[in-house]
């Protein structure tokens, strides 16, 4: 294991907590927007999502993985910041935990971090009562090189925090044919929703197969909006049952 990078990572977190411990907020977590590198991010709604491939720890075992492993299905990538951090395993576990809801549907999990794949498999063979993963069903990929993150546009540069080189919790959802559809970006200090990720992707593979579109909070079940025509200049909408448009010129 990365022994001495987790030594390293503790000393980082005692900075931390004595940082909390005077402000009495979560400061030391916020990321100035100059630091982020949204701006060169090659991340495009309804293009191709950019490729990347790596080792990931899977089953407990390192292997490598690549973003065409997924073609067919759809994909949950998501970022977090480090390894043996606070918000970052309520988020992987709760994926974790939940991923049959999203395979259930023909859709993946994968988790993203710049952390090693020895201090991957570090954190996962620590027990979740001591600040550990425990068992994952969701592989760990390494992005060590930061590679991945810049192309994602998640990669941070905070010059004035004991750690440097992080990811912010960027969330995207890549569809069976590898096109990008939907993006969400957290600042440090808040968490993602499960729920709120698995709906998405049930509402995107519905206008996928039925080709009408979601209303807000649309949940499978619910109405939905058809598009009965093309073109007009102007239009109102007439909501009956099944939220049907109506268009005039």
């Amino acid at each position: 294991f990365d022994i001495y990078r987790i030594e390293r990572f503790q000393s980082q977190f005692n900075v931390i907590f004595q940082h909390l411990s005077i402000t009495g907020s979560s400061a030391a977590f916020r990321v100035p927007v100059s630091d982020h590198s949204l701006h060169l991010s090659k991340a495009k709604i309804s293009k191709p999502a950019p490729h990347w491939e790596g080792t990931a720890v899977i089953n407990g075992e390192f292997k490598e993985l690549k973003l065409s492993d997924y073609k067919g299905k759809y994909l949950v990538f998501f970022f977090y910041p480090l390894d043996f951090t606070f918000v970052c395993p309520t988020e992987i576990i709760a994926f974790s935990d939940r991923v049959h809801e999203f395979q259930a549907i023909n859709t993946e999990v994968v988790a993203c971090s710049v952390d090693s794949q020895f201090t991957h498999l570090a954190w996962i063979n620590t027990p979740r009562k001591q600040g550990g993963l425990g068992e994952m069903k969701i592989p760990l990929l390494s992005d060590l090189t930061h590679q991945i993150s810049k192309d994602y546009g998640v990669y941070l540069e905070d010059q004035g925090h004991t750690l440097r080189y992080r990811q912010s919790r960027g969330l995207f959802i890549i569809d069976d044919k590898g096109i990008l559809r939907q993006i969400t970006m957290n600042d440090l200090p808040v968490g993602r929703s499960v729920d709120e990720t698995l709906r998405l992707v049930q509402a995107f593979q519905y206008t996928d197969k039925h080709g009408e579109v979601c209303p807000a909070g649309w949940k499978p079940g619910s109405d939905t909006v058809i598009r009965s025509c093309s073109t007009f200049s102007l239009f109102k909408y007439s909501y009956t049952k099944s939220c049907t448009i109506q268009a005039y010129r």
